[in-house]
């Protein structure tokens, strides 16, 4: 009996490997083609959910049993592991994959009030505490999700017996034949209110492993929030570790059981100050897991509220988290409407499924704000439908041609979060609404940088190593930008003697630039002050922010000689992708001119959008608007260059020359 299941298990992961490579061919596995939606798991409703991602076109289907998350299943996880098993077996018959949800830390008893045993009754040692012992315990209210008289808690990572269990559980999970497991805000408890200002946890067992690796008493030592303590600073690295760590964990053994089983990872946090204090920095966890689901809002929870401000920011920080993955995939668990009056449900799903596939995201929009259904069914049928149609364009590898970068610094984010965020931002809406080619470059892929020119906003931290990197881009002819206090301290804040830019700039002349306003800093004062009123109505010309944007360009252009190989002429108010997938130039267009929080939904259509660049002279020019079909557009060609005009931009749309 045991060979015959050992046998059928090789033959049951043969199929999962067949079923989630067949649709989608190539280096590429099945989690960057992503169209999910999500559902709650019982072994009585897998026949629905299957009927659903059919009828859909869900590709990577979410189910929720959570087993570690919910005591009773913790301690006896048989029956949701079956249900698992046969939702895997599903799925894979309708050539599709499925992923399940875990909670990381957290776990709920159902009914604690009434109960003898829960898991802070039986084991009150292994919950995170803050540092006067205050245990992270949450009843009934405290989030939507903790029902009246559950008991809610958040685990220490460090909790030896309750992780030795939890790693089975994943194992076990991995075992099914499931294809994904999607594990729920890893965090230190830093987010529920009251709680976030503990930089906890200071449980015996978290103090215990600080203290082995740095010889410092978390308790004693630390001054809480002090970015200028050295120890504080170790601590707030050692918090971001444990997150990483305890997701290589989980990836490392749930692929010891199921080679191709995916981890994934939902986080919330996006790329400044949140990040750091609940301690789960996606920059690191794109290196340990297959793939991260980010529940990430700029500027407002609801698409339908955001102002076009808001807007742009989000797909800046959507394509940051895009270079932190470099050949991962990008999920968006998002929420584009709640009940907002003055706005279709339907036309707020369509404005946040553009704003992520022009991104190169996966979309994701449930109910409300929920992980699960939709505000309206039919459209999300013909997003899915449209996005399967055209899915290698969107999800192909997008690589760059000759870009502006921006230097993304974690270690200075870490430090010094609100200003290099300032920083950081204002310089990508500079370059996006100056339609400029751009790159987010980071320590990972600072070595492989190939753009004219690199710009470090505000970037005051800087290793050994960045520097050295930094002196190959300026010796093979690139260029240097930088602003603020860049380059001030090393990564332990001790300033150096002498200025590392000023070596840099001694190795070729002319080949480095000192910005001493802070532009990033100064534009986004601007911006929030004209941008969003200029945008409602599409009037700019005359506009504070647009003498800056103006101003800033013709630096680069007159200080550096930089000439842009492609060149677009649109509003501010429409992002442009510039990159070669395929062998071929892409520009992704996304177009939020007229959007109105709360009040409009529909763009004022973008028209006569010009675009120049190098192209062969029997080059075509062809574009595909959001929804839509492709279209040939009208070319004309001159001394080695291609020019055309885009005549209208409602949402989005993709243009492409082959």
């Amino acid at each position: 009996m045991k060979k015959q299941t050992f046998i059928l298990g090789i033959v049951l992961i043969s199929v999962i490997i067949l079923a989630c490579n067949y649709k989608n061919p190539g280096k590429q596995d099945w989690t960057h083609f992503v169209r999910i939606a999500g559902h709650g798991l019982n072994i009585g409703n897998i026949s629905n959910i299957i009927k659903d991602a059919e009828e859909t076109h869900l590709f990577g289907i979410e189910v929720d049993n959570d087993i570690p998350g919910r005591y009773e299943s913790f301690l006896n996880p048989e029956k949701k592991l079956e249900a698992i098993r046969v939702m895997a077996e599903e799925a894979h018959k309708i050539n599709n994959c499925a992923f399940v949800y875990i909670a990381g830390l957290e776990c709920i008893t159902a009914n604690a009030d009434k109960s003898e045993h829960s898991f802070f009754k039986d084991h009150p040692d292994w919950v995170q505490r803050d540092i006067y012992g205050r245990p992270a315990v949450f009843g009934g209210g405290t989030a939507f999700w903790i029902s009246e008289g559950d008991e809610d808690i958040w685990i220490s990572p460090y909790a030896a017996e309750w992780r030795k269990i939890f790693m089975e559980r994943v194992r076990q999970i991995a075992g099914t034949g499931i294809d994904g497991i999607y594990v729920d805000i890893p965090y230190w408890m830093t987010h529920f209110d009251g709680w976030e200002n503990t930089w906890a946890s200071f449980d015996d067992y978290t103090v215990a492993e600080f203290e082995k690796r740095t010889g410092l008493n978390a308790k004693t030592d630390l001054k809480l929030g002090d970015f200028k303590d050295a120890n504080f600073r170790k601590w707030v690295d050692f918090r971001i570790s444990t997150i990483t760590e305890f997701m290589k964990e989980i990836d490392e053994n749930a692929k010891s059981v199921n080679p191709d089983c995916k981890t994934i990872a939902e986080i919330y946090p996006g790329l400044g100050e949140d990040a750091v204090r609940v301690g789960a920095d996606v920059y690191q966890l794109y290196e340990v897991v297959d793939a991260v689901a980010h529940e990430y809002s700029e500027g407002a929870y609801m698409t339908s509220d955001r102002e076009p401000l808001d807007w742009l920011s989000y797909m800046i920080g959507m394509l940051t988290f895009r270079s932190f993955a470099e050949n991962k995939a990008s999920w968006m668990l998002s929420y584009s409407w709640d009940g907002e009056k003055n706005i279709e449900p339907a036309e707020a799903m369509k404005n946040l499924a553009m704003s992520q596939i022009m991104a190169g995201t996966n979309f994701w929009d449930a109910r409300g704000h929920v992980m699960s259904g939709s505000n309206n069914i039919k459209m999300r049928e013909t997003i899915f439908s449209w996005i399967a149609e055209h899915e290698k364009i969107f999800y192909s590898a997008r690589t760059p041609i000759a870009p502006v970068g921006v230097y993304f610094s974690p270690k200075t984010r870490n430090y010094f979060t609100s200003k290099f965020a300032e920083s950081f931002f204002g310089i990508m809406h500079l370059l996006i609404q100056s339609h400029l080619e751009f790159r987010i470059v980071t320590p990972r892929t600072l070595e492989k940088f190939n753009g004219k020119l690199l710009i470090l906003p505000d970037i005051r931290c800087l290793s050994d190593r960045e520097i050295a990197l930094l002196k190959k881009i300026i010796k093979k002819g690139n260029k240097l930008v930088y602003s603020g206090q860049t380059a001030k301290y090393n990564f332990n804040l001790d300033k150096y003697k002498s200025s590392p830019i000023a070596e840099i700039a001694a190795i070729r002349t002319g080949s480095v630039l000192f910005l001493n306003d802070d532009p990033g800093r100064s534009y986004m004062k601007v911006c929030r002050k004209e941008f969003n009123q200029a945008a409602h109505n599409g009037d700019f010309e005359n506009m504070q922010f647009e003498k800056r944007r103006n101003a800033f360009v013709s630096i680069l252009s007159d200080s550096l000689d930089f000439v842009p190989d492609v060149k677009i002429a649109a509003s501010p108010f429409v992002l442009s992708q510039i990159c070669n997938v395929a062998g071929k130039t892409y520009v992704f267009f996304a177009n939020f001119k007229g959007l109105y929080g709360r009040k409009n939904a529909v763009q004022i259509p973008e028209k006569n959008v010009t675009v120049e660049l190098f192209a062969a002279k029997d080059t075509r020019v062809k574009f595909l608007p959001f929804l839509g079909s492709p279209v040939e557009i009208k070319s004309t060609w001159k001394d080695g260059k291609v020019f055309c005009t885009i005549p209208k931009i409602e949402k989005g749309g993709v243009l492409w020359v082959e």
